[in-house]
């Protein structure tokens, strides 16, 4: 078990740090990352599998690994990062419940940066980090996809997954996420589908994100791979030569193929942390500070987070992190909301430069405020006008004359003149005695 590689067989730099994600569970996204880590521990690179998911999903269950300790131990100091490894075949090491990392922004700022900074340099003794991200699209996963340097969704033919998958790319999107995601279509019943699956996803991205994904690759519906689940005993286990073994090394290929296209990357999964607890602590001091021994008033304290947040804004802030930043404002502007705050609201929006912006976007915006407005203030129904006061309609004439016996009735058709009406007709017919009211 080499829990720290030799310091001359260390990355100078950061190693391949690769996040396995998907919408919804079931499509395989741990299998793909446990065996994907294990096919490229078998070819003699070094890795490190962390693992974010939680429950019987999870690698360490799959693997049937007791583990006792895990990431969340370490950033509550109880035990060292290298308690917390596991070491699984061809040395792969699994370093448990990286979820956790979520907390380090609410953690004691020594304390966290303390377990970052070990995290950081366990980083760097391997080739390749592979995070097992937790299913769905809540925060803690969005930013583990975004600590790593390529995402790779997963996703299968199942429609749901596809609509899954969509919607993770939509909200990273949102955050402000620019990198390009790679797609391993599982399940596949073979290489058309697998391409149409993907076509269908890309298109979806094309048309309403205005961004195009990357095909990695595929493997197929695999009855080995399928029992391997059950078994516990992956098929990258297998010999190289058996089919189920054989796609994840031409998957592994394709992506260092992807990997090798990509700019150097400059830090890591604990790398990206640091930058986040930087940020906060910054912001924190700021509120902290006194000026000339004294507490600052309210209006100095103000006139301060407002400088900074021109400042961290104004330096290319992370997208992620200034998402975080305007949600945590509004959740506070949301606090007391009132007359005011709406006011502030108000002006804000029409201070935006929206002619600045491209028309799609301004058109999404648009449609995105009328439904806002709709459930800020539901228009109420117009109700029906009252009905009118209904007036009998006098009876047709013609509905109240028996026209009596048919030889009266056609010697007084005889008398009348050709261009006679029906309504004069009738009353003619009457007056003449052939019927009668």
């Amino acid at each position: 078990m080499a829990l720290q590689p030799d310091t001359d067989k260390r990355n100078l730099n950061h190693p391949h740090t690769v996040a396995i994600a998907g919408g919804v569970g079931g499509v395989g996204k741990t299998s793909v990352a446990l065996n994907l880590g294990l096919t490229l521990a078998k070819q003699g690179k070094r890795v490190l599998l962390l693992d974010g998911d939680t429950g019987p999903s999870s690698v360490t269950a799959r693997l049937g690994l007791e583990a006792g300790r895990d990431l969340s131990g370490v950033l509550e100091a109880k035990y060292a990062l290298e308690e917390a490894l596991l070491t699984a075949d061809y040395d792969l090491d699994i370093l448990p419940g990286v979820a956790a990392l979520h907390r380090c922004p609410d953690m004691d700022q020594r304390d966290a940066m303390t377990a970052l900074e070990a995290l950081d340099e366990l980083e760097r003794g391997y080739d390749y980090v592979i995070l097992d991200t937790g299913s769905g699209t809540d925060l803690p996963g969005l930013h583990m996809v975004a600590s790593a340097a390529l995402a790779c969704m997963v996703v299968t033919p199942d429609p749901d997954s596809l609509k899954q998958v969509f919607s993770l790319v939509r909200n990273l999107r949102k955050r402000g996420y620019r990198r390009v995601p790679s797609v391993v279509v599982n399940m596949a019943s073979g290489a058309s589908q697998a391409q149409s699956i993907f076509q269908r996803l890309d298109g979806a991205v094309g048309r309403h994100l205005g961004d195009s994904l990357h095909y990695l690759g595929a493997l197929w519906r695999d009855e080995t791979l399928r029992q391997s689940v059950t078994t516990g005993v992956p098929v990258a286990t297998l010999p190289v030569s058996d089919p189920s073994c054989r796609q994840f090394h031409t998957l592994a290929d394709m992506l260092d193929v992807r990997l090798s296209r990509l700019p150097p990357e400059k830090s890591g999964v604990a790398g990206y942390w640091k930058s986040v607890l930087r940020r906060r602590h910054k912001t924190e001091l700021h509120h902290q500070e006194e000026i000339g021994g004294r507490p600052r008033s309210e209006e100095e304290r103000l006139s301060a987070a407002m400088d900074e947040l021109d400042s961290v804004l104004g330096e290319g802030v992370d997208p992620m992190l200034r998402y975080e930043a305007f949600n945590r404002f509004f959740a506070l502007l949301g606090r007391n909301l009132d007359a005011d705050s709406i006011e502030f609201i108000q002006t804000g929006l029409a201070a935006m430069p929206w002619e600045q912006i491209p028309s799609d976007d301004r058109q999404h915006m648009a449609a995105h405020l009328r439904h806002l407005a709709d459930q800020i203030a539901p228009v109420e129904k117009e109700k029906p006008e009252t009905a009118a006061v209904s007036v009998p309609i006098p009876e047709p004439l013609f509905d109240r004359i028996s026209l009596g016996e048919q030889e009266r009735l056609v010697r007084a058709l005889r008398e009348q003149p050709a261009d006679v009406s029906i309504d004069q007709l009738l009353r003619a017919l009457a007056s003449h005695g052939t019927g009668h009211f």
